[in-house]
C-alpha cells in the first residue's frame, strides 16, 4: 500500500516512465460511508507494474493523474469510477472501457470476472467485492484481490479490441470512449429524496412532506457520521413513518424500522422531523410528481397523442430489430430517451437530414446517428396517423 507522500513520488515516478495503456480501478465503501469517496486505487502499467494507493493517506492524486495523463486510461464501467477519481485530482484524456467494449461486442456477461474468463480464459479470485474498503489496515486477501482486477485489464483491452476491429466495432467504441471522457461531472440531482424505495405508496402530499424532512434530517446524521444513510435510518421505516403519520415517539417506535433497539433521543428526533412536516402551510408541501424534462411516461401516450404512441411503437420495432441484427443491447444503440423524445416531438418534416440534426441535438454519437437515422426516419414516415 502507498499511503506515504514519499512512496507516491516513486510511484509516480515509475508510472511517469512507464509505457503504453494505464490499467485504473477504485474501490469505495458504498453501504458503510457517506458518499462515493475512493479508498482504494489500483493502477498497473507496462515497465512500472502494479500499484495500491490509499487516498486516505494520500487524498491528492493530482500529480499520478498527470504523470499518466496523456495515456490511454483502462477501466471497467467507467462511469462508475470516474467521479471518484475524478475528485482526488485524476482525470483521464482518453479512456478505453472494457465493459462498455463487452456490450458493443454482443457479450451476454460483461461483469469484469465473466469478460476475464470468457475472452482471456482466467477466472479471477471472487468473494470481496462487497467488502469495507475503508477499514485500515486493509486485510492481505482484500489487496491480492483488488490488485488482480488490473493484473489483466489491458490484456482484456487489446483482445476486445481485436473483436471489435473483426465485427466493424472500433470506431463505434472510439466515440462512445470519447465521449464519457469528454462528459462534465453530472449536476445535484433535484430533489433527491423522492427516490426514496418505496416512495411509490406514499400519495398524499402531507406524507411527501414526512419523506422529505425525515430523508433530509438522515441524510445530515448520516454525512456527520460519515455512514451510509441506509446504516441510519431504513428507506422501509421513512415510508411508514409517512404513511401512518405516527402523532408521537411512542407511537413512532411501534412502526417496523423504528424498534426497541433505537435510543428515546433517536426517536424524539425523527419524530420532530415528521411533527415538522405535520405543521407545514398547504403551499409548503411538495407536489406530487417531479416536473418533467421531456415527454411523459410512454403509458399515457396513447391517451395524449394516439400519433405519438403510433411513432413511438413503429421506432421502437425498428430499433429492436436493428439491434438483434448488429448484436448489441438496445440502449447503446440508441438511448430509450432520445427515441421518446424523438417520437414525441419529432421535426415537421422528418427528412434523413432533420432526423440526423435531431438526434445530433439529443446527444447522440456519429455512428448511432449513421445507423439509427434510416430506419427511424422510415418508422416516423410510416406509422399510422404519422401525419
Amino acid at each position: 500500500m502507498t499511503a506515504t507522500d514519499e512512496a507516491l513520488a516513486e510511484v509516480v515516478a515509475a508510472f511517469a516512465a512507464g509505457t503504453g495503456p494505464v490499467a485504473v480501478d477504485a474501490e469505495r465503501a458504498s453501504g458503510y460511508r457517506y458518499g462515493q469517496r475512493a479508498y482504494l486505487v489500483q493502477l498497473r502499467r507496462e515497465g512500472a507494474g502494479s500499484a495500491l494507493i490509499d487516498p486516505v493517506g494520500c487524498p491528492d492524486l493530482s500529480a499520478l493523474g498527470e504523470a499518466i495523463g496523456d495515456a490511454e486510461w483502462v477501466l471497467h464501467a467507467a462511469t462508475q469510477d470516474l467521479p471518484c477519481l475524478r475528485d482526488i485530482g485524476m482525470v483521464p484524456s482518453r479512456l478505453f472501457d472494457t465493459e462498455l467494449a463487452g456490450r458493443l461486442a454482443g457479450f451476454a456477461r460483461v461483469g469484469l470476472g465473466a469478460m476475464v474468463e470468457n475472452v482471456l480464459g482466467f477466472a479471477l479470485e471472487k468473494g470481496h467485492s462487497a467488502v469495507d474498503w475503508s477499514t485500515r489496515p486493509l486485510p492481505e486477501p482484500w489487496l491480492r484481490y483488488a490488485t488482480l482486477d488490473v493484473e489483466l485489464l489491458v490484456d482484456l483491452r487489446d483482445a476486445l479490441e481485436e473483436e471489435l476491429t473483426r465485427q466493424g466495432k472500433l470506431e463505434w467504441a472510439r466515440q462512445e470512449f470519447a465521449a464519457i471522457a469528454a462528459a462534465p461531472p453530472p449536476p445535484p440531482r433535484k430533489d433527491p429524496w423522492r427516490r426514496t424505495s418505496g416512495m411509490h405508496k406514499v400519495r398524499r402530499r402531507r406524507q411527501m412532506a414526512v419523506v422529505r424532512e425525515l430523508w433530509t434530517v438522515r441524510d445530515q446524521v448520516a454525512q456527520r457520521r460519515d455512514i451510509s444513510p441506509g446504516k441510519v435510518l431504513g428507506d422501509a421505516a421513512i415510508v411508514e413513518a409517512a404513511l401512518h403519520l405516527p402523532q408521537s415517539s411512542h407511537a413512532l417506535a411501534a412502526l417496523p424500522g423504528f424498534g426497541h433497539r433505537m435510543g428515546r433521543r433517536q426517536l424524539e428526533q425523527w419524530q420532530a422531523a415528521i411533527d415538522r412536516a405535520r405543521a407545514l402551510p398547504e403551499g409548503e408541501l411538495p407536489q406530487p410528481g417531479q416536473p418533467l424534462n421531456g415527454p411523459p411516461p410512454p403509458r399515457a401516450w396513447a391517451d395524449k397523442d394516439p400519433a405519438a404512441a403510433a411513432r413511438l411503437s413503429a421506432a421502437r420495432a425498428a430499433v429492436t430489430a436493428l439491434a438483434e441484427q448488429l448484436n448489441l443491447p438496445q440502449e447503446n444503440l440508441i438511448t430509450p430517451d432520445t427515441v421518446r423524445r424523438l417520437c414525441w416531438n419529432p421535426p415537421a418534416a422528418p427528412t434523413h437530414e432533420s432526423i440526423t440534426a435531431a438526434l445530433a441535438d439529443h446527444g447522440a454519437r456519429l455512428w448511432q446517428i449513421e445507423q439509427v437515422t434510416p430506419i427511424l426516419t422510415e418508422a416516423l414516415l410510416t406509422a399510422p396517423d404519422a401525419d
